[in-house]
C-alpha cells in the first residue's frame, strides 16, 4: 500500500529507473534526497555514486524527455563541425557540438535539464541548437579527446589572441590563498602563459616541467614518457616575471633568489579533476631554475592491474600486503614509479579498520583515510622522529618515504618485527642489491632476514603507440644475444617505434617493468651467511624470480614496447 506514495515522491528520471527495475524504491528515494542535498545534478550524482550505469541513466532520460540517444563513442574528431570551441563553456556544461545539419547545431549533453548549455552555444555560434543525449562517461571522454587535440602552448606570440581560461582555478597549498584567474593580475600575458603551460603539461601527460634560464635563452621543457622535449622559448626579458609568478602561486618568498625553495600548488581543471604540482627552485648562473613535478591524485587509484605486473608478480605483492607484519621495499631510480607502486598498495590497505601513517619528503599524493606527515629535518622532524611518533599512535601500517640512514632502518625493522606492516623505498639497481645495501648501512643480517618479506625493483618503459608501431625483422643471432629463447624465435613478433600524430616519437604512455622478489627461507639463510648480491641473484633465479631484463623482454613479446626501449631502461 505504501509503494504508490513512495513512487509519487520521485521525479521523472528516478521514477523511470524504478520502473525499469534499475533501482528499488527506497534506494531511489535515498538517491534523490542525497542528490538534492549535495546540489549535484541528478545524472552525475547517480553515475558517480554507482546508483546506475551511464547507459542506464541515458536510456531512462531519453525515454522521459523524448530526446534522441546517440552513441558518441564512434564519432571521429575530424567529422565534428569546425567551430571555435570555448573550453570553459564545454567543461562548465559538459556539452559538445557534434554535428551540423541545415544550419542547425546539434549539441551532445548528458543532462536533459542542461538547457543553459544550448542557450550558450546558440549565443556563441549564432546558430539554432538542438540537444542529443549521450552517456556521461563517453561524452566526458570525447570532450577530453577534442580538447587534447587542440593547440595549447604552441608559441608565445599566439597567446595575445587566446581567450582567458575562465574556469581554471589555481591555488596554493594554503586553501585560503586562492589565486583564481579572475583577479586583475591574471589578465596579464605572463599569467595567461603560465596557466596555459600548466594545462598543456596536464593534457600532454607530462610528469615534470623544467623552466630554465641561460645567458641568451629562456626555455620550457616537458618530460613526457620519461624523455625531455623543448616546448616553448619565451622572451628572455620575461624570465624573472614568469618565475616570480610561479613562486607567488607556490607560496614561496619571491625576494629570495639565493637558496633553493620548495612549494606546492593545485590546478582545478574541472569540477571532478584536479592536479597537484610540487615545485622546486634552484639558483643557477643566470637565474633560478624551476622544476614542477605533476602529481595526479588519481594515479594511486588506478589499481594494481594498470601498473604492469604479470599475474605471478601481482599475486606476490598482494600476498605480502595481506600479511599483518613485515617489510615491503620498493627500489629503483628517481622517476621509476616507486611512489605510485607504494600508494597503490596503501590504497588496497586503506580500510576503516586499519590505522595507516606515512612519513614523506614531501607527501606527493593526498590519500583520504591515511595520516600523512611531511618530514622537516630543520626542526628535528626527520624520518626517524616521525617513525618513533607513529609507534606511539597504535599503528597497523607505516609507510616511510625512504630509508636513508641506519637510525631510520633500525626503527623501521623493529616496527616490522613487532606486528606492523612497513612499506618503504631504497635507491638500488635491483632487488638483491637492496639486501646488501641494508647490510652496508649497518643493519645486522638477522634483522634483515627476519623483517623483510618482499622487495620490488622497478623501471618505467615507454609503451609503443598502437596506431603506428611496425614489425621489425632481426637476425636470429641478435635475438638470442638479447635473451630470447631458441624455441620462440619462429613465432616471435617484435615491434619498433615509428611515429605519428597520435604519439610522441612512436611512444605513448609508460608501463612498469618489475622484479618482485619474496624473501624465502633459503634467501634468508644466504643473508645470515653474509651472501653478496651475486649469490642472492643466483638464488632468486633458481626460485624462478624474473629479473628486470626478463620482465622487460616479456613486454617486448607482448608487443607493449620495443627492444630498443628495454635496452634503454635495463642496460647494465
Amino acid at each position: 500500500m505504501n509503494a504508490p506514495a513512495t513512487t509519487a515522491k520521485l521525479n521523472g528520471l528516478i521514477r523511470r529507473l524504478v520502473d525499469d527495475g534499475v533501482l528499488g524504491q527506497e534506494r531511489a528515494l535515498e538517491a534523490q534526497q542525497q542528490a538534492n542535498a549535495s546540489q549535484a545534478t541528478l545524472v552525475n550524482f547517480l553515475v558517480e555514486n554507482d546508483y546506475a550505469s551511464p547507459a542506464q541513466v541515458a536510456q531512462a532520460a531519453s525515454a522521459v524527455f523524448g530526446l534522441p540517444l546517440l552513441d558518441i563513442a564512434a564519432i571521429e574528431r575530424d567529422a565534428m563541425p569546425a567551430i571555435d570551441l570555448k573550453e570553459s563553456l564545454v567543461r562548465k556544461y559538459t556539452a559538445l557540438p557534434i554535428f551540423k545539419r541545415n544550419n542547425r547545431l546539434y549539441v551532445a549533453i548528458a543532462d536533459p535539464m542542461n538547457l543553459a548549455a544550448l542557450d550558450e552555444f546558440k549565443f556563441t555560434t549564432g546558430m539554432p541548437t538542438e540537444p542529443v543525449l549521450a552517456e556521461v562517461d563517453k561524452l566526458e571522454a570525447l570532450i577530453e579527446k577534442v580538447l587534447d587535440s587542440s593547440e595549447t602552448l604552441s608559441s608565445w606570440q599566439e597567446l595575445d589572441l587566446e581567450e582567458d581560461l575562465e574556469n581554471l582555478e589555481i591555488s596554493s597549498e594554503d586553501a585560503e590563498d586562492n589565486l583564481a584567474t579572475t583577479s586583475e593580475m591574471d589578465e596579464t600575458p605572463v599569467v595567461r602563459f603560465v596557466n596555459k603551460m600548466l594545462l598543456d603539461a596536464i593534457r600532454r601527460g607530462a610528469s615534470d616541467i623544467h623552466i630554465e634560464t641561460y645567458e641568451k635563452q629562456f626555455r620550457v621543457r616537458f618530460r613526457m614518457d620519461g624523455v625531455l622535449s623543448e616546448i616553448a622559448n619565451p622572451p628572455l626579458n620575461l624570465a624573472p616575471k614568469i618565475i616570480a609568478r610561479i613562486k607567488v602561486m607556490s607560496r614561496m618568498d619571491i625576494s629570495e633568489r639565493r637558496i633553493p625553495q620548495d612549494g606546492r600548488l593545485k590546478v582545478q581543471i574541472s569540477r571532478k579533476r584536479a592536479m597537484d604540482f610540487r615545485v622546486n627552485t634552484c639558483p643557477t648562473l643566470y637565474g633560478e631554475k624551476i622544476v614542477m613535478r605533476l602529481l595526479d591524485p588519481s594515479s594511486a587509484k588506478l589499481g594494481i592491474d594498470a601498473l604492469g605486473y604479470d599475474d605471478h608478480q601481482k599475486q606476490l605483492y598482494l600476498d605480502a600486503l595481506a600479511k599483518p607484519y613485515g617489510m615491503i621495499l620498493v627500489t629503483g631510480p628517481t622517476g621509476s614509479g616507486k611512489t605510485v607502486s607504494l600508494y597503490t598498495g596503501l590504497n588496497i590497505l586503506n580500510t576503516p579498520d586499519r590505522n595507516i601513517s606515512t612519513a614523506e619528503d614531501p607527501a606527493e599524493i593526498n590519500l583520504p583515510g591515511v595520516n600523512q606527515v611531511n618530514v622537516h629535518p630543520k626542526i628535528g622532524l626527520d624520518f626517524a622522529a616521525a617513525l618513533r611518533a607513529f609507534l606511539r599512535q597504535d599503528p597497523d601500517v607505516i609507510m616511510v618515504g625512504e630509508i636513508r640512514d641506519l637510525e631510520t632502518a633500525e626503527i623501521a625493522i623493529k616496527a616490522a618485527q613487532t606486528g606492523h606492516l612497513v612499506l618503504s623505498t631504497l635507491h638500488t639497481n635491483d632487488a638483491p642489491q637492496t639486501l646488501n645495501r641494508l647490510a652496508n648501512m649497518g643493519v645486522p643480517p638477522y634483522n634483515i632476514a627476519s623483517s623483510v618479506s618482499l622487495i620490488i625493483a622497478q623501471r618505467l618503459a615507454r609503451k609503443l603507440c598502437t596506431h603506428c608501431r611496425e614489425l621489425v625483422s632481426l637476425p636470429r643471432e641478435a635475438l638470442l644475444e638479447e635473451g630470447f629463447r631458441e624455441d620462440e624465435l619462429d613465432s616471435l613478433k617484435i615491434y619498433r617505434a615509428k611515429g605519428c600524430d597520435q604519439c610522441t616519437g612512436g611512444y605513448k604512455g609508460r608501463v612498469g617493468i618489475f622484479q618482485v622478489m619474496p624473501i624465502s627461507d633459503e634467501m634468508g639463510r644466504l643473508i645470515m651467511e653474509n651472501g653478496n648480491a651475486i649469490q642472492l641473484a643466483d638464488q632468486a633465479k633458481k626460485e624462478g624470480i624474473k629479473d628486470l631484463r626478463e620482465s622487460g623482454l616479456d613486454k617486448v613479446r607482448l608487443g607493449i614496447t620495443s627492444l630498443e626501449e628495454i635496452n634503454r631502461v635495463t642496460k647494465d
